[in-house]
């Protein structure tokens, strides 16, 4: 395992680079994709935050479980940490919706406010313009939530049957939204339909901090990752050929399971490290930098740019004009659209990251050393 001195592994900024890449080119070639890329990145992202916040929780439940006040010290120190890294640049985000009166934020700033977008878009059954994907944000802090008293009060040895009760749970609630007649989206943005997602990552944890052992031959070798890859694309194979609707039982209720089983082998495999010229890629200075800014180009993407909501009068939009009165031979080149989106998000991203979110996230040692 490559890591820093103070414990960050080095190859999950890669990792992290990836899950953000597939939402973006999943966003931006909204117009001609039909693989769902969106929607496996941010799996990855719930994998991983399974695995590191149970890694983090798990830690700190040894140190402060048999002193007194353990529990007040345990939980104060895991939410400053995550509110520091979190709140700030999300309210800023929302903040600035709001002054520049974009809508639907005006009248859905309550549910933004409070983290509540995917319980909006699951009681509506309706999407909620350029802030979808904030339905993600959503999921995350909801499952903060809860899981650090999931990990606190369950004794170690019965944290894996009961991280596996509630996969199964997930998996099964899943099944009653299809059956039910509920739009395919809810079962996508509910928080208890997504926690097989957490549940994998929180056995990774587990493994790793108690059976190492186990941990490092299972994630030793690369083919149980391509083998899951190979699954997820035979899964939507299916999915593509299983009915006239794309929104089926394979779609909208396997989906989850089967590309977290592969994000759980992609993850396991990057903290033992990868080899090669996936090692390569992972280490590479740029896939690092971009996975270290992550949460800034996932938070920004859609404002940037967004297929269905930019309307003629958005920034990007009119600077694509200026460019195509000038070059017109560029206009409805999506690989050179997209260039110019990922370019005004690397930038929007770098600001934010370097002027206002690293400064902040610096406040975590002091705040909650």
């Amino acid at each position: 395992m490559r890591a820093t001195p103070q414990g960050h592994i080095i190859q999950l900024d890669g990792v992290r680079f990836i899950a953000v890449a597939l939402v973006l080119i999943d966003h931006w070639f909204a117009e001609v994709n039909t693989i769902p890329l969106g929607p496996l990145g941010v799996t990855v992202f719930f994998v991983l935050s399974g695995f590191l916040i149970s890694r983090i929780l798990l830690k700190s439940k040894e140190k402060t479980i048999d002193e007194p006040g353990g529990l007040g010290r345990y939980l104060s120190k895991f939410f400053i940490r995550r509110t520091i890294r979190i709140f700030p640049v999300y309210y800023l985000c929302i903040a600035l919706l709001l002054v520049f009166d974009v809508p639907p934020v005006r009248d859905t700033w309550a549910w933004l406010v409070l983290y509540g977008t995917n319980i909006y878009i699951a009681v509506h059954q309706s999407w909620m313009g350029v802030v979808d994907h904030f339905w993600s944000l959503a999921v995350e802090e909801q499952v903060y939530i809860f899981f650090p008293f999931l990990i606190f009060f369950v004794p170690r040895k019965k944290l894996i049957p009961v991280l596996g009760i509630m996969g199964l749970m997930s998996v099964l609630l899943r099944f009653y939204f299809f059956y039910t007649g509920k739009e395919w989206f809810v079962s996508y943005v509910t928080m208890p339909a997504c926690l097989d997602s957490f549940a994998l990552g929180g056995l990774m944890a587990w493994l790793q901090l108690y059976k190492n052992e186990v941990f490092t031959k299972l994630f030793s070798s690369s083919w149980p990752v391509w083998l899951g890859l190979i699954a997820w694309c035979l899964l939507h194979f299916w999915s593509k050929t299983y009915g006239e609707t794309l929104h089926n039982v394979a779609n909208v209720v396997y989906d989850r399971l089967v590309s977290s089983v592969f994000c759980f082998f992609l993850i396991g495999r990057s903290v033992v490290g990868f080899k090669g010229g996936m090692k390569a890629f992972l280490e590479h200075p740029a896939s690092i930098y971009l996975g270290k800014i992550s949460y800034g180009l996932y938070l920004y993407h859609n404002f940037v740019y967004n297929h269905y909501h930019s309307g003629p009068n958005h920034p990007t939009v009119r600077l694509m004009n200026k460019i195509y009165s000038v070059v017109p031979g560029l206009e409805h080149s999506l690989p050179f659209e997209a260039m110019i989106h990922a370019i005004l998000t690397v930038i929007v991203a770098s600001l934010s990251w370097h002027f206002f979110e690293k400064p902040i996230n610096s406040l975590k040692d002091k705040y909650a050393g």
